[in-house]
């Protein structure tokens, strides 16, 4: 095996190492209220279940259950909508309930297209033991397990599929129309479309399951596919398999008809047609990417979809060309420099193309310094930033290497010349046509031969296929952590669902903690938000801000404010913070010390006049 062979093998191993061992995609649409509140108890038994979430979600029939404490189904009719607003899921509940402890089951599916799920509890009355578990909800969370592995395994495949289609004839069309010719070259666009079309489908199937949390056992449930064709990732999907027909055609032309017309005025409009079809094509494909996912949810859809077509294309033309350079480099002898040249200039504007496209994607994605280095997207895309000026200093030594290129042969290098063969072995041949053929293929393995050592012994395009194929390595890990990053909740997303729901952020391992918490003491002007920031939620020296608003929104300095942490678990507390004024609204404590981790509870007293003042409570997650 080839030292190429084995570095590809090796990449394709660390891709699916990553891409294998990546989360499941995280839940996009929050959940900001419920009515019931989780946890809460209730006098009077309700008339219904009402969920209110962070963006648009796609429901199903069984989207909400609601467990008796028996485990019985207390659900009336399907769950829906609350009138015309997507932001909510609803199911009427069985009237006459009795007392006790309910669990509330749902599904959904966010806007943009990742499954999120989740389980709480109310009670009626007073609480009571339930026999509802684990057991008696589904077995398997929509978006995990191994259909969820190889869902993100299959999107991994996608993009590749789609940069080594668009790339390749991109480079075969643009940069090196003779090399359209080779078989070997050929193979990289062909190979991207064979990929991307058995992953579009692959992702066809597992869609149901990957919803649905059903297990493999889903694939072949008609009434589950049927169910995904018609939501918006499912039309995005069948869209993507029409247009790879219509490449599928785009192929056959380009490596038929176009490489074998000669005339130039011929071959020049074939082009401009291929150019056409082409670019409508690519950016068809990349279209169904940015109406379904991130792009199309959020703030400024209309200018983040068109931003995010250009960022997949300029992403699929630098980096399929790349495998399509290395390819020419170390599988052929024709290459010339001025095609390497013209690549190298196409892959500089596709790099100014993703820096625009990419610092838009990451302050709408983002949102916030805080949010880039505290939630998971932020450090995503810190990952993928480094990967991505790695790239950019790797292709700055190609460059250099493709200026000290030596050209190569024009076409086909020539038969070499070769020793006078004998009379007799002229006859002999003459009169053996099985024999002139072995002489012939004898002679262009010579040829091929003496042409590889002519190529390799050129230590400019020897430091250029190092080089490339160092680029195109560390392509491979900039795909890997784009598919991981285009699962993940983005940045904007998780800070504004904790604002909204008054929840913390760090899980259960810790983590910076955002709290916005409404307060109301009931007298003049006692309303207001107390927002509270706590890093790094862990064991030890931790920093905590609070900043106090007006309802109107404006920083105001109030009475009296105080801050105490509970851990009701060991029952330790509460311990009192002490708060140090820095400004208008704004208090800070920089030497709060946590002694252990677990559900701590924080509690803000909030004084507006002499008499009148509330306190109210949040649990926040402490790491060790």
């Amino acid at each position: 095996m080839t030292s190429a062979k084995r570095i590809a093998v090796l990449l394709g191993a660390l891709a699916a190492v990553l891409l294998g061992t990546a989360a499941p995609a995280s839940a996009h649409a929050a959940l900001l209220t419920t009515d019931p509140g989780q946890g809460s108890v209730v006098k009077v038994a309700p008339t219904q279940v009402l969920l209110t979430f962070s963006e648009g979600v796609l429901l199903s029939d069984d989207s909400l259950r609601v467990l008796a404490p028996s485990g019985k189904d207390v659900e009336r009719g399907t769950a829906h909508h609350a009138g015309d607003n997507q932001n909510t899921a609803t199911v009427a509940l069985r009237p006459g309930l009795g007392n006790g402890t309910y669990t509330v089951a749902w599904k959904a599916v966010s806007a943009d297209t990742h499954p999120v799920a989740g389980a709480w509890t109310f009670s009626v009355g007073a609480p009571s033991a339930t026999s509802v578990n684990a057991g008696s909800l589904p077995g398997q969370q929509p978006g995990g397990g191994i259909v969820g592995t190889l869902y993100s395994i299959g999107r991994a495949f996608s993009y590749g599929g789609f940069a080594l289609l668009v790339g390749g004839c991109a480079f075969l069309g643009v940069c090196w129309p003779r090399g359209a010719r080779l078989r070997v070259m050929q193979k990289v666009a062909v190979s991207g479309w064979v990929t991307l079309a058995a992953s579009t489908i692959a992702l066809l199937l597992l869609r149901g399951p990957y919803v649905n949390g059903t297990g493999l056992g889903g694939i072949a449930d008609l009434g589950q596919l049927q169910a995904a064709v018609e939501t918006k990732e499912g039309a995005a999907l069948i869209s993507r398999l029409l247009l790879l027909a219509a490449a599928a055609l785009f192929l056959s032309v380009l490596f038929g008809a176009y490489t074998r017309r000669e005339d130039p005025e011929e071959r020049r409009d074939l082009a401009l047609g291929l150019s056409i079809g082409g670019a409508v094509i690519a950016t068809g494909i990349a279209a169904t990417w940015a109406m379904s996912e991130h792009a199309s949810v959020g703030i400024q859809p209309a200018v983040a979809m068109p931003v995010d077509v250009l960022h997949l294309l300029a992403m699929a033309v630098w980096l399929g060309g790349l495998v399509a350079l290395v390819t020419a480099l170390y599988r052929t002898t024709a290459i010339e420099r001025a095609a390497v040249r013209r690549f190298s200039r196409i892959a500089f504007g596709c790099v100014c193309a993703l820096v625009g496209s990419g610092i838009y994607q990451a302050w709408r994605q983002v949102g916030s310094w805080h949010a880039l280095f505290t939630t998971e997207y932020g450090q995503l895309l810190i990952v993928k930033i480094g990967l991505v000026v790695l790239m950019l200093g790797t292709a700055a030594i190609s460059r250099r290497w493709t200026a000290r290129l030596a050209d190569a042969q024009h076409g086909a290098p020539a038969e070499p010349e070769t020793e006078p063969q004998p009379v007799h072995a002229e006859a002999t041949t003459a009169e053996d046509p099985e024999r002139a053929a072995q002489l012939a293929r004898q002679r262009a393995a010579l040829a091929a031969g003496r042409a590889k050592k002519l190529r390799d012994a050129d230590p400019a395009r020897g430091g250029l296929r190092r080089s490339v194929l160092t680029e195109a390595a560390i392509a491979v890990l900039v795909l890997a952590v784009a598919t991981v990053l285009s699962g993940s909740e983005p940045g904007r997303a998780v800070e504004e669902s904790i604002a909204a729901s008054g929840g913390a952020a760090g899980g259960a391992a810790g983590g910076p903690v955002l709290l916005s918490i409404p307060y109301d003491t009931g007298g003049p002007d006692g309303k207001g938000t107390a927002g509270v920031h706590l890093d790094p939620a862990r064991t030890g020296n931790n920093v905590l801000h609070l900043s106090v608003t007006d309802a109107s929104g404006k920083p105001v300095d109030v009475p009296e404010v105080d801050v105490a942490l509970t851990l009701p678990a060991k029952n330790l507390g509460p311990i009192p913070v002490t708060l140090r004024h820095v400004a208008t609204g704004e208090w800070a404590a920089t030497s709060l010390q946590l002694p252990m981790p677990g559900q701590w509870q924080l509690s803000v007293t909030v004084r507006t006049d002499d008499i009148d003042e509330t306190t109210v409570a949040r649990n926040v997650a402490v790491g060790g």
